[in-house]
């Protein structure tokens, strides 16, 4: 039995394929013979004392109207390898939190500590599937940064990067320049984290319920 990683770019799931796992990028498709969905990847930062690069642990994901709590098992594996990490609430959003505004409000009405577009869809996939569910994300941007307009423009709905619209995003606006170098710097920051995280958390990314499959259901 394998895990299922739920993730939202490309580059997080090359980075998670390293632990042996079955990748979601951007849904929550659940296949056979899977023992537990995690959401991992990167992700804004709402609680203003997180940096980029720190790990938050979810004991609970949240969206406007729903609450998901985390494996406890599968959580204290996590938290015992990551011992620097935040545990804590993440918020689930089908919206980028782009400004600082956005960004203060949604820590105001939530309590979360970061925010990311994919962990509620995870969350829902386990829970309609009766799995364990965990989530670990780790900060691209910090609760005081506004991302500019060509990092918004950056994403393709499949996880990669437009650099096209990138590039065109920058022509059109050179003033963002200095806005988009440090988010490129912040978010080079939690990939590399992320990466340090995977292999620390090791095959099966931590969960406890890892089986394999008897033969006759290979």
């Amino acid at each position: 039995m394998t895990v299922l990683a739920v993730c939202g770019l490309k580059r997080e799931a090359k980075i998670l394929a390293r632990a042996g796992v079955a990748l979601a990028v951007g849904r929550g498709d659940v296949p056979r013979g899977t023992c537990g969905v995690i959401s991992i990847g990167i992700a804004g930062a709402l609680a203003p004392d997180l940096s980029a690069g720190e790990a938050v642990i979810a004991e609970r994901v949240v969206t406007a109207n729903e609450a998901y709590e985390t494996d406890e098992k599968w959580t204290a594996r996590i938290a015992a390898h990551l011992a620097e990490a935040r545990i804590g609430a993440i918020l689930g959003r089908s919206a980028i939190a782009d400004d600082t505004e956005v960004k203060a409000a949604l820590r105001h009405s939530t309590r979360a500590d970061a925010v990311d577009m994919e962990s509620h869809i995870a969350a829902r996939a386990a829970r309609a599937a009766g799995l364990p569910f965990a989530a670990l994300r780790f900060v691209s941007d910090t609760a005081d940064c506004a991302l500019p307009p060509a990092a918004l423009a950056a994403m393709n709905p499949d996880g990669s990067i437009a650099l096209r619209r990138v590039i065109g995003s920058v022509m059109r606006r050179p003033g963002q320049i200095p806005a988009l170098l440090r988010t490129a710097r912040e978010s080079e920051k939690a990939f590399s984290a992320l990466l340090r995280g995977v292999d620390a958390l090791g095959p099966g990314l931590g969960c406890p319920y890892v089986r394999e499959l008897p033969l006759d259901m290979a």
